[in-house]
């Protein structure tokens, strides 16, 4: 497959058309602050090369960030609900408008294919058009009280928020907590992963073009011992959202108690994908190449557990490396890929020495067409005749390796599916409609699919169970984790 170019100076200019800047750095009121810290390299992961520098921001401009979001949100939460709608409406506008260019500079600096990042940048737009329709929508309510007394409540902003992104989806994960947290009267400082904060520049950019304050939204270019850690015990700090990997969302949940604020954690999983042998095969094997290789496997609800009753085990494994071979792999700007690269060198490492271990008295079904002979790139696998309690059944890989376990009847599926410490995702396919509502309330697991996997919307909540986090992060709970409730009493007995 030929592989489409975009050379570092052309990405520059792609940039600085998007950003308004040609020097990479944070963005603080209304244009880049360069950051004072430590280098931080950028490298393209279609092919391992250079693609930009900038220093991490550090502590000045988190508290510079976080300053102007205080004056920007006592504004901001000012206006109606109904004048904040309509910027959310221009900032979708505006996000359609550039479309291309900014599914062109998400694909190149995330590694995802074109044809998905495409897909998201109309996501996010959605997602700004829905929050719209929520913001003169966010209301108390008043209680019967059994005094004398006029009981009612407010739903108010928390103030500053800090959202903690990952490097995997850039922007649609910058959308899917900025617009309910602005949506709800609050200013944001978001912190992408310093691998990736390019589309979340633009969509601050973005935002700010709307008509919104300055410094309603700021985005941190920096590391996360520093930027991030210096904006969470900044005491206009109200509360931290979290998405990303157990492991230092532990840390972020410890310097949140430490103040005290509250936290949302969206953190990994190792969903279960489960098939019994009366589902439609041809659509199993479709919502199984999809869960578990769609992004590279990259995906926090990737169903990297396929579960197959045992009489169907063999049939639907083979039918699945037959697909998983079809799967055009290769550079993200080539709209026919569709598995492009993992994100960086250090997780491809960690992927392939995943592989090495797994091929240990396994049948390891891995074929493609071809892989490119640089960047990040790892076939589609399937690792045949696992045990649950093995690593590439129990650990996150966060890579397109899918764990392949037979099971014998119902209760044996659901035990397999619980026998992990994370609960954010999960699917059965089945034509017995009890046995599918059985199994979605036997799973523990924040969405669960049926027939389906990877169905998510701005609309419907979305968040985990156990260590997979807690808090909702979308549909209207999410304008309840933005808010907060205060009750006013009103003394209306005589004198």
């Amino acid at each position: 497959m030929t592989q489409p170019s975009l050379d570092r100076e052309t990405f520059e200019l792609l940039w600085s058309d998007l950003s308004g800047g040609r020097t990479l750095g944070s963005f603080v009121g209304s244009g880049i602050v360069p950051g004072v810290g430590e280098g931080i390299s950028l490298v393209n992961p279609a092919d391992g090369r250079p693609m930009g520098e900038y220093q991490d921001a550090g502590a000045d401009v988190a508290e510079l960030a976080m300053a102007r979001a205080v004056e920007a949100q006592r504004v901001w939460s000012s206006l109606s609900g109904a004048a904040r709608g309509r910027h959310l409406v221009e900032v979708a506008r505006r996000l359609r408008a550039l479309g291309e260019p900014i599914a062109r500079l998400e694909a190149v600096a995330a590694g995802k294919p074109l044809r998905d990042t495409t897909i998201e940048v109309e996501k996010v737009a959605e997602m700004f058009e829905y929050y719209a329709g929520w913001c003169d929508k966010l209301h108390g309510a008043v209680i019967p009280v059994p005094t004398g007394h006029l009981n009612y409540t407010r739903r108010e902003p928390l103030g500053v928020v800090l959202q903690i992104t990952p490097a995997n989806a850039p922007l649609f994960t910058a959308g899917w907590q900025v617009a309910p947290a602005i949506a709800a009267g609050n200013a944001s400082v978001l912190k992408p992963s310093e691998r990736a904060p390019w589309s979340s520049v633009v969509l601050a950019r973005l935002i700010l073009e709307s008509g919104v304050p300055e410094g309603l939204v700021s985005v941190l270019a920096g590391l996360g011992p520093t930027s991030a850690s210096a904006a969470i015990e900044h005491p206009s700090c109200s509360k931290v959202v979290f998405v990303g990997s157990l492991a230092v969302g532990r840390e972020v949940a410890a310097l949140c108690a430490r103040r005290p604020i509250p936290c949302v954690l969206e953190l990994g999983g190792k969903s279960a994908n489960i098939v019994f042998a009366d589902a439609d095969l041809d659509s199993a094997i479709d919502g199984a190449l999809a869960a578990g290789f769609a992004a590279a496997g990259q995906s926090c609800v990737a169903g990297s557990r396929l579960l197959v009753e045992a009489r169907l085990y063999e049939r639907f494994i083979e039918a699945l490396a037959a697909g998983a071979a079809q799967i055009p792999v290769g550079h993200p700007l080539d709209m026919r890929v569709r598995l492009g690269p993992l994100g960086n060198e250090a997780q491809y490492q960690r992927v392939q020495a995943m592989l090495e271990r797994s091929s240990e008295g396994h049948r390891v079904l891995r074929e493609s067409a071809s892989l490119p002979d640089e960047g990040y790139y790892v076939a589609p696998t399937i690792v045949a005749d696992v045990r649950g309690d093995e690593p590439v059944a129990h650990d996150e890989v966060f890579g397109p390796i899918v764990a392949a376990i037979s099971f014998n009847d119902e209760r044996e599926a659901v035990e397999l599916a619980n026998d992990t410490p994370f609960g954010l995702a999960g699917a059965v396919w089945t034509k017995d409609g009890a046995r599918a509502h059985r199994v979605a309330a036997a799973v523990r697991a924040g969405t669960f699919w049926v027939n389906g996997y990877k169905s998510i919307h701005v609309s419907s909540p979305f968040g985990g169970f156990g260590e997979s986090g807690y808090g909702r992060s979308s549909g209207f709970e999410a304008m309840l984790e933005y808010s907060q409730t205060k009750s006013v009493w009103v003394t209306t007995d005589p004198p």
